[in-house]
């Protein structure tokens, strides 16, 4: 229910004396009505649609984190492989070059 009446008609009339062409103020002055006249229900969020909301973000941060911890043991992986890899390598050529020099 709306506190307050709007004269779309007074409104309209104000646009057209300004300038405004007649469909145009019109057409501004009804949609500026079905602004102001749409229910305060549809404008505010209420306490079960912040809880739904907080609901599904915690939900979402729950999946987030978990692809992230699960991308960060891949990488963790891959570098204690490379690593590894690494190390073999450098042994290889110092015990090469142990036995040329």
């Amino acid at each position: 229910m709306n506190a307050f009446a709007f004269d779309t008609l007074r409104y309209s009339k104000l646009l057209q004396q300004a300038g405004v062409v007649p469909e145009q103020a019109d057409a501004h002055a009804e949609a500026l009505a079905q602004t102001l006249v749409e229910p305060v229900s549809q404008q505010v969020m209420t306490k079960q649609d912040g809880e739904q909301l907080e609901a599904r973000l915690t939900q979402e941060i729950r999946t987030v984190r978990t692809e992230l911890r699960t991308e960060m043991q891949l990488l963790e992986q891959r570098m204690t492989i490379k690593l590894g890899s690494m190390l073999v390598l450098a042994t290889g050529a110092m015990a090469a070059l142990n036995k040329l020099l």
